[in-house]
């Protein structure tokens, strides 16, 4: 299955900030969490993460520094901020309302197992 590249781009802050409010991550970290947390179905790429990040970075809901990690080159670490936390919030009861829509619609449009 092949996510549309319209729901991926719907869902990507969400998926960043909820991955980065269970703590700091760099970019390769975050990628590797969305291809596990989607089952390999979410293939993103660094160039579609990164501009992500540095427009979450200018709209100050994540927070970024370099750290020297030892025998290994510096990486930039990406924070979810207290803004962050309150967009996270904001993006999950709006999730939440499509959610709901597409549960009451979708029994109406998919015949239940046993009844096809």
């Amino acid at each position: 299955m092949k996510v549309t590249k319209d729901l991926v781009a719907a869902s990507a802050t969400p998926i960043v900030l909820g991955i980065l409010a269970e703590g700091e991550s760099y970019g390769y970290a975050i990628l590797r969490r969305i291809n596990e947390l989607s089952g390999g179905e979410l293939d993103w790429t660094e160039g579609f993460l990164y501009p992500l990040l540095h427009r979450l970075e200018r709209l100050g809901h994540v927070e970024a520094s370099w750290q020297a990690v030892a025998g290994e080159r510096r990486r930039k670490y990406y924070r979810i901020t207290p803004q962050g936390l309150a967009e996270l919030a904001e993006q999950r009861r709006q999730w939440q309302t499509v959610v709901d829509a597409l549960t009451q619609v979708w029994p109406l449009l998919i015949p239940q197992e046993g009844t096809a």
